[in-house]
């Protein structure tokens, strides 16, 4: 038997087909095409019988078709093309066993994306076309059961469709078009976890369906964005502790969900959201017998759209925007404390959401 000092680290990845491309003061042209046909798995079990240390990190990752791509000072122009087609699965499964082990502060991420595409630029700009289609069923699944944790313990799991996120610095522009089909049974992601006393504990899933999220700083940001997701959305996260100082539960599913904002002068959407078939299921619990503070918060959106430009940089927006929700959307919140001085839930429920608005950097 061993007790570990400095702390644990463990991590699994599982990618189908990935594709990483860069330059500097220089053009980048890509065109790709990746079809994954098979499945991802990709599991994490650590097992303490005494003590983990000060700090301890634990990561899963499963990831059907990646690809990551960035330019500086330079020109980066791409059609990225992503198929998953329905016969395969895409699941992290990431597990804390510490039962009567002690630990400092501790970090569970599981993270499962059918497709990806992230791309960044650095005083660069941009004009990429990106189409991802998925029929896979995707899952995050985990969690922890810890003896006592002295510091906190932060266990997180996220689980997606389709997603594509742009990040523009240092005065760059970008134009996108983004396409993005969701099909498969299910997109899921669910944590649990079971502390004896714990500090600080924070349970939190994610589970969406598309995601396209840009954000630049510089004189434009133009994204077109058509979304459809018919797969039951599923977001679940779920915690107890004896004893606690502050306990969280958070759980957020969204269908169809986009993101425009520029910190500098312009930016331009064009959104097109359709979330239809099985739904979108947001629960969180949080449960204790004697502490301080506890707080469930669970959110399920069907179609979600926000924009935002800097009102000090002159900053202005031209959206155009229609969504279309015909699935069920419900969330569920629930927080049971023997004794404590802050006991709250709060649960949302939004078939549609929109949200544009001006601010001033660092506001």
């Amino acid at each position: 038997m061993v007790e570990v000092e400095e702390g644990v680290s463990a991590g699994t990845s599982a990618t189908g087909n990935a594709l990483v491309g860069s330059v500097e003061a220089a053009d980048l042209a890509i065109t790709s095409n990746q079809t994954m046909a098979a499945s991802a798995i990709a599991s994490t079990t650590v097992n303490v019988d005494t003590g983990m240390g000060a700090v301890s990190q634990i990561n899963t990752t499963a990831i059907g078709n990646a690809v990551e791509a960035g330019a500086t000072q330079g020109t980066m122009t791409g059609v990225y093309t992503q198929i998953a087609t329905f016969s395969p699965e895409v699941t992290a499964t990431g597990m804390l066993e510490a039962d009567t082990a002690t630990a400092g502060d501790i970090g569970l991420a599981t993270t499962a994306a059918s497709n990806s595409v992230s791309l960044g630029l650095t005083n660069g700009s941009a004009g990429v076309l990106v189409n991802q289609t998925s029929a896979a069923s995707v899952l995050a699944d985990g969690g922890a059961v810890v003896q006592y944790v002295s510091g906190a313990a932060d266990v997180s799991g996220m689980a997606s469709g389709n997603t594509m996120s742009l990040v523009g610095t240092d005065t760059s522009a970008a134009r996108a078009e983004v396409y993005q089909s969701n099909t498969g049974a299910f997109t899921q992601a669910s944590q649990f976890t079971a502390y004896g006393n714990a500090q600080t504990a924070t349970t939190s899933t994610t589970a969406s369906g598309n995601v396209a999220a840009a954000v630049n700083e510089g004189p434009l940001l133009d994204l077109t964005t058509t979304q459809y997701n018919e797969s039951y959305i599923r977001s679940q996260a779920e915690g107890s502790s004896y004893q606690f100082g502050e306990g969280w539960a958070t759980a957020f599913g969204v269908g169809n969900s986009v993101l425009a904002g520029n910190s500098g002068e312009a930016v331009v959407l064009e959104n097109v959201q359709l979330n239809t078939g099985g739904g979108i299921e947001a629960i969180a619990s949080f449960s204790g017998t004697d502490g301080y503070d506890g707080y469930a918060r669970a959110t399920a959106v069907g179609n979600d759209v926000s924009g935002f430009s800097c009102a000090a940089c002159t900053g202005t927006m031209t959206i155009g925007s229609r969504q279309t929700n015909e699935a069920d959307v419900g969330a569920s919140a629930t927080t049971n404390v023997g004794t404590g001085r802050v006991v709250n839930s709060t649960s949302t429920a939004v078939g549609n959401n929109a949200s544009f608005y001006v601010t001033r950097p660092g506001s």
